[in-house]
Order: structure tokens, then sequence, then C-alpha cells
């Protein structure tokens, strides 16, 4: 069914038929901050990012969803305010079920338990090193790290499609002008090269020691 529920055929069965799909445009709210919301979300095809707004007004990236991985409500038995904002980064389709109805499932199988703790565990992971590179290192430094880490998740050291200015700095909680220009330096001194669509990272030792 997803990378989050590997259970047996019956036991997503009892997942899906408890659920809704539905389906969102891209760039579209799936989530609105604030909202009052009883439902949990499966991804299933497409990205999402949760957002908000810092009080200085700069948006800042709090997670990433991929397909299987699951938002919103997640087994509470009553309703919860949104922490923050989900957009869907393309064109989204989502299996949506009562958040009590996941918590039930979640004690009648194990499986489904399983899943939600190593996912809740990875977020946790993913939020403690985000907040550790954003004290502890500069937006240069913040650049050169996600580049490293995406690179090293590809093949031969490659991030394919290249990443979007954009998208990186939003990851990193930098402007623009800094990823920009941070990533033409790494391609004069010969770190990076870019490949078609791909962007190659050349010198990974010499970038790893750039993270400051």
């Amino acid at each position: 069914m997803s990378r989050v529920f590997a259970c047996p055929a019956d036991v997503a069965e009892q997942v899906t038929d408890r659920g809704r799909l539905r389906s969102y445009a891209r760039t579209a709210i799936i989530l609105r901050q604030g909202d009052w919301l009883a439902l949990t979300f499966l991804l299933l095809v497409g990205r999402a990012q949760a957002l908000l707004y810092a009080a200085e007004g700069q948006l800042v990236l709090l997670h990433e969803f991929a397909p299987g991985d699951l938002f919103g409500a997640l087994g509470e038995a009553e309703a919860v305010r949104q922490d923050a904002d989900v957009v869907a980064v393309d064109e989204v389709r989502a299996l949506t079920l009562d958040s009590g109805d996941l918590a039930l499932l979640a004690q009648r199988y194990g499986c489904i338990g399983l899943a939600l703790s190593r996912m809740l565990l990875q977020r946790l992971r993913q939020t403690t090193e985000r907040m550790y590179e954003r004290t502890a290192l500069s937006a240069v430094g913040r650049v050169h790290a996600e580049l490293l880490r995406q690179a090293r998740s590809g093949a031969a050291m490659t991030i394919r499609p290249a990443p979007v200015i954009a998208d990186l700095a939003l990851r990193v909680a930098t402007t623009r002008e800094t990823a920009s220009r941070t990533i033409n330096a790494l391609e004069r001194r010969g770190i990076i090269r870019r490949d078609g669509d791909g962007l190659t990272v050349v010198a990974p030792q010499r970038l790893e020691e750039m993270i400051l």
C-alpha cells in the first residue's frame, strides 16, 4: 500500500475501507494553520510541505511529506488545531480517515502502531537536525549541508532534478540570493557540476569541510 503501512493486504484493506480519497492541485492549501482537525491524511501521490510564518515574517519549512507519509491529526481522540499550513508541491492524492479510526487500527494491528512510531521518530530526528543546523551553521553552511545530504541520497552523488533555488533556500531558512551565490561559488571552484537536468557533487569531502 505505501512505505508507511508495510502491512498484510487484509490490514491495508482495513485502512482503505475506512478512508476517502481526495485530490489537490499543485500549490493548493490542503490544511490551514489554526483549523480544528480530526482527520489523518495518508499521502499517496505527490509531495506536500508544512509551512508557517515566523514572527519576523520569514516563511519556515517545518516538514516535507512524500508518498507514504502521514500528516494532520495522528490518532488523537478529539479534534486538534493544525500547527501549520500544508501546501501541495505537486498534484496530490491523499487518503483521509478519522484520527480515532487510525488509533483503533493501531491498537488492533501491531504493524500500523510500529509504522506510526517509526514515522514519528524519523520526523523528530529530522526536526532536531534542522534545528541544530539553523543554530550552529551559517546560512552558507546550511546550503552546503543540504546539497551534500541530497547528493548522498541520490545515485553517483547527483541530485536529479537539480535543486530549485527558491526551494533550496526555503529548506535551509535563507534567502534565494544567498542560495544562488553559494551554488555559483561552488560551481566556480569545481566542487559541483551541472549535468543536464542534474547537479553532481564532484568533491564531496571538500564540500563537507565547508559546512561551517
